[in-house]
């Protein structure tokens, strides 16, 4: 699934879209988690894209009367390109620009997301109950010690939650956790203020150096220009199992948590 740094890589690779005006929206296929509105081409037609943001894992495309929000699911991808390319199989959803450009949902396994969020989008029910942005000053070790006290719940799992924190999906927490030396299974509460000092700012800097990195590209993801990103090259644990550490050069080891699978080093990261 992409992540934050995958989301935020397409959403700069489709930001020449910004200021353009939209003259038609095709829907092949409107079956995705939740139906795309039929009503969109009428509710987009000759409407000017004012600005791309982003929130956790979702793209909020900013148009006159209001934001249309887009998710990319397990496999979904977010292409811009030229009107005269031919839609394959999976490309499920257009907007097509008065310049000639086009913005294109593909997604095979049909978990993304197309949705009407209105004029006010931070109280849709997707975004409304959201906690912080892992890059904003207000998500620090301090505010992790305060909401981890009292949960029992793996580190790994708690920092996956988004309602503690958005964006830190599978593999980022799984080498936040590895940077921060702290055992993915590790009972949240248990951790000190200096554990969550450190886990803050490895989640904040492992994120920055994906972002600067255009992501991951393992299975699906590519970004809007079509490029993969690289930041899988720099992996010290994720998908490395049997792999010799990076630092100790014991092997990685690897187990199922919160129905994931995880990855760590036993030496660097104990109990």
């Amino acid at each position: 699934m992409p992540e934050l740094p995958e989301v935020e890589t397409t959403r700069l690779g489709i930001l020449p879209l910004v200021g353009e005006t939209v003259a038609d929206v095709v829907i092949r296929n409107g079956s995705l988690r939740w139906p795309i509105p039929q009503s969109l081409p009428e509710m987009l037609a000759h409407q000017r894209l004012n600005a791309l943001t982003r929130r956790a894992k979702y793209i909020l495309a900013h148009f006159d009367t209001g934001v249309l929000l887009l998710h990319l699911g397990m496999s979904g991808r977010l292409s811009l390109l030229a009107q005269n390319e031919a839609p394959q199989k999976h490309d499920h959803f257009d907007i097509i620009f008065k310049n000639g450009q086009v913005l294109r949902l593909r997604d095979p396994r049909r978990f993304g997301a197309v949705l009407w969020a209105g004029t006010d989008p931070a109280k849709h029910m997707l975004l409304s109950k959201l906690g912080p942005e892992p890059l904003d000053d207000v998500f620090t070790g301090q505010y992790l010690y305060q909401h981890l006290r009292t949960r029992s719940v793996a580190i790994k799992t708690a920092i996956m939650d988004s309602h503690l924190v958005v964006g830190v999906g599978n593999i980022y927490a799984s080498e936040s956790l590895f940077r921060a030396r702290i055992h993915p299974e590790a009972s949240a509460k248990t951790l000190s203020l200096t554990a969550c000092d450190r886990l803050a700012d490895e989640i904040k800097s492992t994120l920055r150096e994906a972002l600067a990195a255009g992501g991951s590209s393992l299975r699906d993801f590519f970004g809007a220009d079509g490029k993969p990103g690289y930041f899988q090259q720099e992996y010290f644990v994720y998908a490395r199992t049997n792999q010799p550490c990076k630092v100790c050069a014991q092997s990685i080891k690897s187990i199922r948590l919160g129905q994931r699978s995880t990855f760590f080093c036993e030496h660097c990261q104990k109990r």
